[in-house]
This record gives C-alpha cells, sequence and structure tokens, in this order.
C-alpha cells in the first residue's frame, strides 16, 4: 500500500474518474490520503448530486466535505425554511436545487441561492400560498418544473410570475387539473428562449387557434423556438391553424388521458401539421393502425407504448425508413414483434424491449441489427418460483443474463445490454 501511495496524484485521479459515484465515496473512507484526492477535485466530482434529508444528522465535517467538492446539484426531500439557510451557509453556489415533498407554504429563501439555475419543486404535502418566490429568481432561472404542487394563487398569478422568468429554456408544470389556463400564448410569447415544454392537458377538450400564440401575429411569423413539447393527459381536439407557430418543434411526446380513446383520434392532426418531427413518443390513446399512416418520414425516434400488430410496424418501417432510436413497449405481448425488427428498422442504434415471452431465439436474432449499441431491457425481474407467483424478484433472472452474455459474445460486445438494476444512479444520499 505504501509504494502505491507513492504514485503521482494525477495518477491516481485518473484512476478514480472511472469510478461510480458510489465507489468513489468509498475509495475516500480507505485512507486520509485517498479522502485528500477525492475530496480537492473538483473535476471528478462534476455532475455529482447529493440527496439530503434530516439535516439534523449532518455535522461540520460533512459539510465541508460538501463545500471542498463544490456539489453544484441538489435534491432536498422533506425539507423546511431552516434547512434552505443551512444550505445556503454552506453551498451558496448551487445551479441546481430539488425540493421534493417541500413542509412549508414559502419558499422565500430561495433568493439566498444567487447562481441557481435550475429549480424543481415536486409533491408538496404544504400548498404553496403564492409563487412570488420565483420573482427573486428571475435573472438567473434557466429551468423550472413544478410537478405535482397545490397553489392558493389563481392561475393567472402563477402565469404572471412564470412570464418573468424571461431566461427559461425548459418548463415543466405538472397538476392534477386545478389549475385552469385558457391559452398558453400569453406566457410563451414573453419566454422568448423557451425551448421544452411540459404541459398539463387534462383541462382541455378544444385548443383555440391562438392557443400557442396570440391572434395578432401574422401568419408565418416564427413567435416560438419551441423544439421539444410533451404533453400530459391529453384528449383535445385541434386544428392546423393552432399549431402554425409550432413549425420549429423537433421532438413531441403524447401522454393519453384516456386508455380508451373516444371516436375522433386529434393525434393525426398533429402529425399531418407537424412533417418535421424527428422525435415521436406516443402513449395510449387510439392503436397504432389509426395513425401509422401519417408518421413524419423525418422521424429518427419513436417511442410507442400503445397497442399495435406486427402489420402496423411494417407500415412504420415505410413511414419512417431511417429510424435509429426505438423504444417498443405494445399493450399485447411483444413475443411476435422482436423478430421482426433487424429486418424492418436496419439503421437502429438503441433500442427498448420488453423480454418477457421473447424466445431465445428472437432475442438473439437482435445481432442482426449491424449497427445497434445499446439494447435496453425493461422488465428485468422475474418469479423463481412458478407455484407462487406472488414472489417477484427485482433483478435480471439467470435466462436474461446469459442471453445478454451471449447476445455480446455474438456482435463481439458491440452491444451494450442495459437492465434497470443495473443502472449506475447519478444521485447519492451518503457522503
Amino acid at each position: 500500500m505504501a509504494a502505491a501511495l507513492q504514485l503521482p496524484a494525477e495518477l491516481w485521479l485518473q484512476v478514480f474518474s472511472f469510478l461510480s459515484w458510489r465507489d468513489k465515496l468509498s475509495m475516500r473512507c480507505t485512507c486520509s490520503h485517498f479522502r485528500h484526492l477525492v475530496d480537492k477535485s473538483r473535476p471528478l466530482w462534476r455532475g455529482f448530486s447529493v440527496v439530503l434529508r434530516h439535516f439534523s444528522r449532518y455535522n461540520r465535517p460533512f459539510w465541508r466535505s460538501l463545500a471542498q467538492r463544490h456539489v453544484g446539484s441538489v435534491s432536498l426531500r422533506s425539507g423546511k425554511k431552516k434547512d434552505l439557510k443551512q444550505l445556503s451557509t454552506w453551498l451558496p453556489a448551487l445551479d441546481a436545487l430539488r425540493l421534493d415533498d417541500w413542509r412549508e407554504g414559502g419558499v422565500d429563501e430561495l433568493k439566498q441561492f444567487r447562481q441557481l439555475q435550475h429549480l424543481s419543486v415536486t409533491s408538496c404535502s404544504t400548498p404553496l400560498k403564492n409563487p412570488d418566490f420565483l420573482l427573486s429568481l428571475r435573472h438567473q432561472l434557466t429551468q423550472l418544473s413544478l410537478c405535482n404542487i397545490q397553489l392558493t394563487c389563481p392561475a393567472p398569478h402563477l402565469l404572471a410570475a412564470v412570464s418573468q422568468l424571461t431566461r427559461l429554456t425548459s418548463l415543466q408544470l405538472h397538476h392534477d387539473g386545478s389549475l385552469r389556463f385558457p391559452t398558453l400564448s400569453g406566457v410563451l410569447s414573453h419566454l422568448t428562449e423557451l425551448r421544452h415544454l411540459s404541459w398539463t392537458m387534462i383541462t382541455y377538450k378544444t385548443l383555440s387557434h391562438d392557443f400557442f400564440s396570440p391572434a395578432h401575429h401574422r401568419a408565418g411569423d416564427t413567435v416560438l423556438q419551441l423544439s421539444d413539447l410533451q404533453l400530459l393527459n391529453y384528449d383535445a381536439m385541434v386544428t392546423e391553424e393552432t399549431l402554425q407557430p409550432l413549425s420549429r418543434l423537433r421532438s413531441l411526446s403524447i401522454f393519453h388521458l384516456y386508455s380508451v380513446p373516444g371516436p375522433t383520434c386529434h393525434l393525426r392532426t398533429w402529425l399531418t401539421s407537424l412533417q418535421q418531427l424527428c422525435s415521436l413518443s406516443i402513449h395510449g390513446g387510439h392503436p397504432l393502425a389509426v395513425y401509422a399512416d401519417c408518421l413524419p418520414s423525418s422521424l429518427l425516434s419513436l417511442t410507442l407504448c400503445v397497442d399495435l400488430q406486427p402489420e402496423d410496424l411494417q407500415l412504420v418501417s415505410i413511414r419512417a425508413p431511417h429510424l435509429e432510436h426505438l423504444h417498443l413497449e405494445p399493450w399485447s405481448s411483444s413475443s411476435n414483434l422482436v423478430r421482426l425488427l433487424p429486418q424492418l428498422f436496419p439503421h437502429l442504434r438503441t433500442l427498448r424491449i420488453r423480454h418477457q415471452h421473447v424466445s431465445d431465439e428472437d432475442f438473439l436474432c437482435l445481432q442482426q441489427l449491424q449497427q445497434l449499441h445499446t439494447l435496453e431491457v425493461l422488465d428485468s425481474y422475474y418469479r423463481p418460483d412458478p407455484t407462487d407467483p406472488s414472489r417477484v424478484v427485482y433483478q435480471p433472472s439467470p435466462r436474461l443474463l446469459q442471453l445478454s452474455a451471449e447476445l455480446q459474445r455474438r456482435t463481439n460486445h458491440r452491444v451494450r445490454v442495459v437492465t434497470s438494476s443495473h443502472r449506475d444512479p447519478l444521485t447519492c444520499d451518503c457522503v
């Protein structure tokens, strides 16, 4: 060990750079020399996010360790105002903060974080009294996410506050339908830098012609810079005129409100109006057969969590011949679909599927995808005892591990097989 400690610090830091967050934390516990190297190296912790809760258990050495690493991203769970005050004392230069299950009605202490750019407030157990806490951040916030929160203020008050955040490039607002906004044109006309928008649509039955852009704008004016739009709980009628301001849109995600759709497929209007889309994600709604003939030929990425049949995929391959990324999660079994993928989508680079009920032969036929480099298996669990279906082991089954190893062998390890239990978390709540 003494000889190893004589190696240059630069060499050790290069070795540490290949470790996961958890392994880095383990290495710093082995000796004081490694603790010093790990804590003092700012590049080693770039992108590190820490989860904090129960602040009473954190002592000064703990906070000093975080400060030495220049931690820039924190997730605060079940926090209160006094926790934000302590956090701002030790980590005043935070650029990303997530408040999960916030326990008080105000968040005025956020003004202490003068470099904060990314803010997420989710699942508050106490209603927020008003959104005026955003005003102190209006010159710095670039990303804002408000999900599953309750507000005691009127919806126009919230929109007025959000409209002041003129540097926003990403906005998420997810709610239970209690907030009602007639249109988004007012707030979108102020957020000229906005690129990503995720919005709950549960209160809308029909989108007005000026829903995305004020009516006084001339036809053909490029008002919105939006490139990525995500609509949750969607089931609204729409016209081509309504969608004209979205000419720059490249990515569209639709999460339908009903698993049993109504008589009209509104998605067809979206697809025929937005033929420039590169990425499309559909969850629920009508079967794929209803709108497959409208898919843009420009698609490179496609997510289908819908009812579909093998013949529908054949039409998709004709409509989107250059597809590179596919997430296939049909409502019915995918056992007879996987075998078709190499012939229908030869350019796939990434693929996400479920493997239950897929035969070994069909799974291994994915080796024919010559450009595939990542395969993600979404259902990496199994039931070890056929007589006890209630017992579930949430890790890859021996069969899946064997199939994955064989696929990698046949592709000379070109294909990386990812399962949910193998992902290295980007956050850690122990230091």
